[in-house]
């Protein structure tokens, strides 16, 4: 093949978004004769999208130098505006910034205005905007959308629009952030954007959606990047970031084992090129091995997903309480929900609440489920309203008001079915029981702690199971004999499997106090072990 053939089967191939095709046909091309500034920009985008990175940029940076000899400034200056974006994305922060500083030189000396100056306002927009400072951040992106617009450059507009609903976002406006978001999409899905800014939206857009509790627009754009990367099944890049965004909603939906296979593929495209990815992939794999009581696994998932530079919250404070200090978790969220932009302390809100009443510190759990209330009279979108109802439910239970928490939880047991989040929709009836049962009706208690057990139990939720087990009373034939309630309780735990600081944790007790429990157990049944003390649970009619 010559070298005019091979390149000519290059251009085609990446018009038509063959990269593996439009990457070896460019290359041989390149090793044959060598290649004009544009043919080696393409190269360089056909290797950063079939996952080689490092030659991409070594592609992008020979296109930089070509454009420079035949005196293209625009084109120079436009090649160091996308090497400053994709040594971001890998985390080489001082080459970016080095990148960008010569591109803005090579702004400053055109003689005319081009939308080049626009691209090269969009590193820094991200460094405002991650930097937090999304007041910044928006002034910047207005300015690139308005130089976007005077040149007709759809790309620079949606990467521009893109941002402004990122920084609206977290500054609070999440209406105002979606719908720029739905309208950056409607250039994504119509094909007017080339393929990196395209891959951008849809997994910044997916990622917003999560963070604001858009569970619907987050499952249509998650659909819809899947159908996406499908089509381009040599493509690396964005194809693990929608793995991951693919294992959040199979979480959610409680289809937890393909969840983990999602992660799975999330983790291994991280490694090829998507590096991205490598947050999501294993903080999701850490909440689903969280939710099952494999707390050791999820400790080591979080780890992974933190080396990204990414703090894995509310996660990691969710497992610290798991594993019995209610004290640290409180530290942790508090920290965490509190250093926070608006958008992403909402995000953590209903695990503050959850750890605010495990400490218990109820007027600190009262103030941050006012926080979500607030929210869903801004946003009263389902999972908004689902996520404050719980929250008001749980705290108006710990202040004693079990009729007003009973209502408060109905409604967002209903939105969460309607949702179709069955794990938040179960804590909701054991939430529920407990009301019930303060009420003094304990056959609806029962009723609603059956039912609950019988779905975390599906889902395989151990540590869920056994605290609805913990509070399910049992008949005449299970009585718990010499033992107290509480003491039935702890029981019950040490049969399903859980060690003192598990128990701790789902009774809101301290590990000392659990370990005299367990003494007093032994000591009035005359066990040794807790072998022993499981044995009996089972035969009395104690066991989960």
């Amino acid at each position: 093949m010559t070298a005019e053939t091979g390149l000519d089967q290059g251009r085609s191939a990446f018009r038509e978004q063959r990269w593996t095709e439009a990457f070896e046909s460019l290359r041989d091309a390149d090793r044959q004769g060598g290649l004009p500034a544009a043919d080696l920009e393409r190269l360089a985008t056909a290797e950063i999208l079939t996952g080689n990175a490092a030659t991409g940029i070594e592609s992008l940076t020979r296109a930089h130098e070509e454009y420079l000899v035949v005196g293209d400034i625009v084109g120079a200056a436009r090649c160091a505006a996308w090497m400053a974006l994709h040594l971001m994305n890998t985390g080489e922060s001082a080459r970016a910034g080095g990148w960008l500083a010569r591109g803005q030189r090579l702004a400053d000396e055109l003689p005319v205005p081009d939308a080049v100056q626009g691209f090269l306002l969009i590193p820094a927009c991200l460094g405002k905007l991650y930097g937090g400072d999304p007041e910044g951040a928006l002034m910047l992106f207005s300015r690139a959308a308005e130089i976007g617009q005077r040149f007709q450059d759809r790309d620079l507009s949606a990467l521009a629009l893109l941002g402004r609903g990122q920084a609206t976002l977290e500054l609070g406006r999440p209406e105002e952030g979606l719908r720029m978001f739905d309208e950056v999409m409607v250039a994504v899905t119509t094909g007017e954007l080339s393929a990196v800014p395209s891959g951008i939206a849809y997994c910044a857009v997916i990622g917003n959606c999560q963070v604001a509790f858009d569970l619907e627009r987050a499952m249509e754009w998650t659909a819809a990047l899947d159908r996406w990367c499908s089509a381009r099944p040599d493509m690396v890049p964005f194809s693990g970031q929608c793995q991951a965004h693919r294992a959040e909603i199979f979480r959610l939906h409680g289809a937890w084992a393909e969840a983990l296979a999602a992660a799975g593929m999330a983790q291994e495209r991280s490694g090829r090129g998507d590096p991205q990815a490598l947050y999501g992939g294993y903080y999701q794999q850490g909440e689903v091995q969280r939710l099952t009581g494999n707390l050791d696994a999820a400790q080591a998932s979080f780890t992974q997903a933190a080396s990204s530079g990414y703090e894995p919250q509310p996660g990691l404070a969710l497992l610290i309480l798991a594993r019995g200090d209610a004290k640290q978790a409180q530290t942790m969220i508090r920290r965490a929900a509190g250093l926070a932009d608006t958008a992403t302390r909402r995000h953590l809100l209903p695990a503050l609440v959850d750890i605010e009443l495990a400490v218990p510190d109820v007027q600190a759990a009262r103030e941050a489920a006012e926080e979500l209330a607030a929210f869903a009279r801004d946003c009263p979108r389902p999972m908004v309203r689902a996520v404050a109802s719980q929250a008001d439910g749980a705290v108006k239970l710990a202040e004693g008001d079990p009729r007003g928490a009973t209502q408060a939880l109905r409604q967002a047991w209903q939105l969460w079915l309607g949702l179709a989040v069955p794990y938040e929709a179960a804590r909701c009836r054991v939430l529920i029981g407990q009301a019930c049962r303060d009420l003094g009706d304990e056959t609806s208690a029962g009723m609603e702690f059956e039912a609950a057990h019988t779905e975390f139990l599906g889902l395989g939720a151990v540590p869920a199971a056994a605290w609805t087990a913990s509070l399910m009373r049992k008949d005449d034939a299970g009585t718990p004999g010499p033992l107290t309630a509480r003491e039935a309780e702890v029981l019950r735990l040490v049969a399903s499997g859980q060690g003192n600081r598990a128990i701790a944790a789902v009774l809101f007790l301290s590990e000392k106090t659990v370990a005299r429990h367990i003494s007093n157990i032994f000591l009035k049944l005359d066990l040794s072990s807790r072998a022993a003390a499981t044995r009996y649970a089972f035969e009395h009619g104690l066991a989960p």
